[in-house]
Parts: structure tokens; sequence; C-alpha cells
């Protein structure tokens, strides 16, 4: 199975106006940072501490990481980790890099969202 790092830090997922600029706030971030952008919107997340208040934003999320470089020509590895998450009835939210998969869980979630990992034999660093 899937060896998961859960990142310290806590996360904010964020979303501007599409034509926005990125802000200089975002390039503070240590631990975990994204950049999305689509016609839509400009979606960032990043270590909550550097979110200023009153930026739209869903607060209080928790990254699980998938440990090690994977293949693109893996099969099934997000599924294998949505599953039991869904079976525990959690919200989630995934992020791939090139590198590897990150999920992300609210905090108040993470125990739990710990636990079904587990359980489907996954192995969770905390």
């Amino acid at each position: 199975m899937l060896t998961l790092d859960v990142l310290k830090a806590s996360v904010a997922i964020c979303r501007l106006a599409p034509d926005t600029q990125v802000p200089d706030w975002a390039w503070e971030a240590k631990t975990f940072l994204t950049i999305s952008r689509t016609a839509q919107e400009l979606s960032i997340t990043a270590d909550e501490a550097v979110v200023p208040a009153g930026t739209p934003a869903q607060r209080g999320y928790r990254v699980l990481k998938v440990r090690g470089t994977l293949s693109f020509g893996l099969v099934g590895i997000v599924l294998q980790i949505m599953e039991p998450l869904a079976q525990a009835g959690l919200p989630v939210s995934v992020v791939s890099t090139h590198d590897t998969d990150y999920i992300l869980v609210k905090e108040k979630d993470l125990s739990q969202a710990i636990h079904a990992l587990e359980v489907a034999g996954h192995h969770v660093v905390n």
C-alpha cells in the first residue's frame, strides 16, 4: 500500500478572480503552495499563515502527501486513497504535481482520515 506524510502547516484554499495577479503573500508559503489559473478563477492553496484576513478562502485544511515520486504510468493511486476517505464520509480536495499527489482534508477530520487510511492498509506518518 501507500505511505502518506502529514505536512505540518495548515493550508487555505483561496479563490480569486481569474484576472488577478498572483499576490506577493503567496510566495511567502514555505510548506505548501500551488497556483492554478482557469478562465473562471485563480486558485491558490498555501500555508494558511500567509493568507491575509479577508481573502476569500476555505481555511483549516491539512495536507497528506503521498511519499515518493510516482510514475505517470501508475493507475489508481488517487482511487486507493479516495475510496476509504469517501467510505468514511470525508470531503477532500486533491492536488497532483509532477512528482506526487496531495490530499487535503479539513483539520477537524484529520484523525478520522488517518484512521480510515490505516484501516485500508496505508501507512500515515503524522
